[in-house]
């Protein structure tokens, strides 16, 4: 009897979770969410504190300090603000020996990103393989490539190590170990590495032919240097700036920002306008068909002085713009962004 009573009691369980099978199996899925939740099995089991034989199973490093080794002070200050920390270890900055390997420039290397890709600024790269301009490198010429940044400096006269590190923010213990220096003593025209050290803002722009901008929009009808004569004779002259050729009435506008110096009239280049610039730099526009500054006055970088014209020997409409630095004509179209 009691085997009839046990078989009807599990046949009406059976029936009833038959019919609540879905209630069942959200009930079981919810239960294990929770589960999982608990025990860390959703979320990675790093954001928890692991026990020293956990540790050890998982794999983690040193990279830590021992209590006793940090003051107390120190670690408090670390817990209470999420930007404190410790100190890198003396020997990651300590000065290093200069030492080199080669690279080999590739189609479309240019200077930023080849120092980029070698962790260290271009400024170094540009100073230890001495180029003057960076436009100029050539696929397969070897570049030197440091060990660590810095540029090269030639020694003046009445210079000392000091002064040197003084000049470009440095160490002398750098410098030193840097060059394998074994005195204090050094003389004039001698090379020497200054770790960290950077070129002033106005080397780097000549070096990378940012310095000025564009003073006329129009077309290069004749550049700097030699060129046969344009008014016959069949006789070379040296062209000592280079023409924009643009319409009559375009804006002529300063390269650079600076002061007026001269502002008048010439056989040759008509009416003209000199501004002078920081650095030694110099610049001259002629042929102008008006002018629209005065001597004395300041102009920014880009400030409209005056228009294209044909003004003085001309054969037609454009800018003549000639560039000194300190007194000697040098091309413009190196200098230009």
């Amino acid at each position: 009897m009691s085997d009839i009573y046990n078989r009807m009691f599990f046949l009406k369980i059976g029936k009833v979770c038959f019919e609540r099978r879905q209630d069942i199996l959200r009930l079981g899925l919810l239960l294990c969410i929770c589960y999982a939740l608990v025990t860390g099995f959703v979320w990675p089991r790093a954001s928890f504190s692991l026990s020293p034989a956990e540790a050890i199973e998982v794999g983690v490093g040193g990279g830590g300090y021992l209590e006793g080794t940090v003051s107390s002070d120190f670690l408090q200050t670390v817990e209470e603000s999420p930007v404190a920390g410790i100190a890198e270890p003396e020997s990651f900055s300590k000065p290093r020996t200069l030492l080199y390997s080669t690279y080999t420039v590739a189609k479309n290397d240019v200077i930023s990103e080849m120092a980029a890709g070698f962790g260290l600024n271009q400024d170094t790269l540009i100073s230890i393989n001495n180029i003057r301009n960076t436009r100029l490198i050539q696929i397969g010429q070897v570049l030197r490539i440091p060990n660590q940044d810095g540029i090269m400096y030639t020694v003046a006269r009445g210079d000392t190590l000091e002064s040197i590190a003084k000049k470009y923010s440095s160490d002398t213990a750098a410098i030193r170990t840097a060059n394998e220096l074994f005195a204090d003593a050094i003389r004039p025209g001698m090379a020497l590495f200054v770790p960290g050290a950077q070129l002033g803002w106005v080397e780097r722009q000549e070096i990378n032919g940012d310095l000025f901008i564009w003073p006329a929009s129009g077309t290069i009808t004749s550049n700097y240097g030699y060129r046969p004569w344009p008014f016959g004779d069949n006789v070379r002259q040296f062209h000592s700036g280079m023409d924009i050729g643009a319409p009559t009435g375009s804006p002529v506008r300063a390269a650079m920002s600076g002061r007026v110096s001269s502002v008048g009239w010439d056989d040759t280049l008509g009416n003209h306008v000199v501004i002078s610039h920081h650095s030694g730099y110099r610049t001259m526009y002629g042929h102008m068909s008006r002018v629209t500054v005065r001597s004395g006055a300041y102009v920014g970088a880009g400030e409209r002085i005056g228009d294209v014209g044909s003004t003085g020997v001309s054969t037609g409409p454009h800018l003549h713009f000639t560039v000194y630095k300190n007194g000697v004509t040098v091309n413009p179209r190196t200098l230009l962004k």
